[in-house]
Protein backbone atom coordinates (compact mmCIF):
# COMPACT_ATOMS: atom_id res chain seq x y z
CA UNK A 1 0.00 0.00 0.00
CA UNK A 2 1.54 3.49 -0.68
CA UNK A 3 1.12 6.01 2.15
CA UNK A 4 -0.85 8.91 2.40
CA UNK A 5 0.55 12.01 0.41
CA UNK A 6 3.71 10.28 -1.02
CA UNK A 7 5.04 10.59 -4.70
CA UNK A 8 3.26 7.51 -5.16
CA UNK A 9 -0.06 8.10 -3.64
CA UNK A 10 -0.43 11.40 -5.71
CA UNK A 11 0.62 9.34 -9.04
CA UNK A 12 -2.35 7.09 -8.23
CA UNK A 13 -5.09 9.68 -7.73
CA UNK A 14 -3.96 11.24 -10.57
CA UNK A 15 -4.18 8.31 -12.37
CA UNK A 16 -7.70 7.36 -10.78
CA UNK A 17 -9.10 10.77 -11.67
CA UNK A 18 -8.11 10.15 -15.37
CA UNK A 19 -9.75 7.12 -15.66
CA UNK A 20 -12.67 8.37 -13.98
CA UNK A 21 -12.89 11.13 -16.88
CA UNK A 22 -12.54 8.22 -19.48
CA UNK A 23 -14.89 6.68 -18.07
CA UNK A 24 -17.23 10.16 -17.72
CA UNK A 25 -16.08 10.38 -21.35
CA UNK A 26 -17.85 6.44 -22.03
CA UNK A 27 -20.95 7.44 -20.51
CA UNK A 28 -21.27 10.45 -22.51
CA UNK A 29 -20.62 8.11 -25.78
CA UNK A 30 -23.17 6.06 -24.49
CA UNK A 31 -25.71 8.65 -24.03
CA UNK A 32 -25.14 10.06 -27.70
CA UNK A 33 -25.54 6.37 -29.12
CA UNK A 34 -28.95 5.84 -27.45
CA UNK A 35 -29.74 9.60 -28.38
CA UNK A 36 -28.96 8.27 -31.72
CA UNK A 37 -30.85 5.42 -31.54
CA UNK A 38 -27.85 3.41 -32.56
CA UNK A 39 -27.46 -0.30 -32.37
CA UNK A 40 -28.32 -1.89 -29.15
CA UNK A 41 -25.44 -4.40 -29.39
CA UNK A 42 -23.06 -1.57 -29.86
CA UNK A 43 -23.98 0.40 -26.75
CA UNK A 44 -24.28 -3.22 -24.52
CA UNK A 45 -20.81 -3.63 -25.78
CA UNK A 46 -19.73 0.56 -24.64
CA UNK A 47 -21.77 -0.29 -21.20
CA UNK A 48 -19.59 -3.59 -20.65
CA UNK A 49 -16.41 -1.68 -20.93
CA UNK A 50 -17.37 0.83 -18.67
CA UNK A 51 -18.79 -1.46 -16.11
CA UNK A 52 -15.20 -3.01 -16.29
CA UNK A 53 -13.25 0.15 -16.33
CA UNK A 54 -15.49 1.01 -13.30
CA UNK A 55 -14.44 -2.27 -11.48
CA UNK A 56 -10.76 -1.81 -12.44
CA UNK A 57 -11.07 1.48 -10.52
CA UNK A 58 -12.25 0.47 -7.80
CA UNK A 59 -10.12 -2.48 -7.45
CA UNK A 60 -7.23 0.23 -7.55
CA UNK A 61 -8.93 2.14 -4.66
CA UNK A 62 -9.78 -0.88 -2.39
CA UNK A 63 -5.78 -2.11 -3.02
CA UNK A 64 -4.22 1.29 -2.21
CA UNK A 65 -6.80 2.76 0.47
CA UNK A 66 -8.01 -0.03 2.25
CA UNK A 67 -5.65 0.20 5.07
CA UNK A 68 -5.88 3.82 6.06
CA UNK A 69 -9.65 3.42 5.30
CA UNK A 70 -9.91 0.71 7.65
CA UNK A 71 -8.18 3.14 10.32
CA UNK A 72 -10.08 5.53 9.77
CA UNK A 73 -13.95 3.66 10.45
CA UNK A 74 -15.62 2.72 13.68
CA UNK A 75 -14.76 -0.87 14.66
CA UNK A 76 -18.34 -1.73 13.65
CA UNK A 77 -18.10 -0.67 10.52
CA UNK A 78 -14.68 -2.94 10.00
CA UNK A 79 -16.52 -5.91 9.24
CA UNK A 80 -18.59 -4.63 6.59
CA UNK A 81 -15.60 -2.49 5.14
CA UNK A 82 -13.83 -6.07 5.19
CA UNK A 83 -17.05 -7.92 3.38
CA UNK A 84 -16.97 -4.73 0.64
CA UNK A 85 -13.03 -5.24 -0.08
CA UNK A 86 -14.21 -9.30 -0.71
CA UNK A 87 -17.11 -8.27 -2.58
CA UNK A 88 -15.07 -6.12 -4.88
CA UNK A 89 -11.84 -8.25 -5.15
CA UNK A 90 -13.95 -11.23 -6.40
CA UNK A 91 -16.42 -9.68 -8.94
Amino acid sequence: MTPLGGVGYDYIMKSIQQRLNNIAGQIEGIKKMVDRNQDCLKILIQLKATKAAIGSVMETVVEEQFESCLKSVKNEDKKLLIKIKKYVQSN
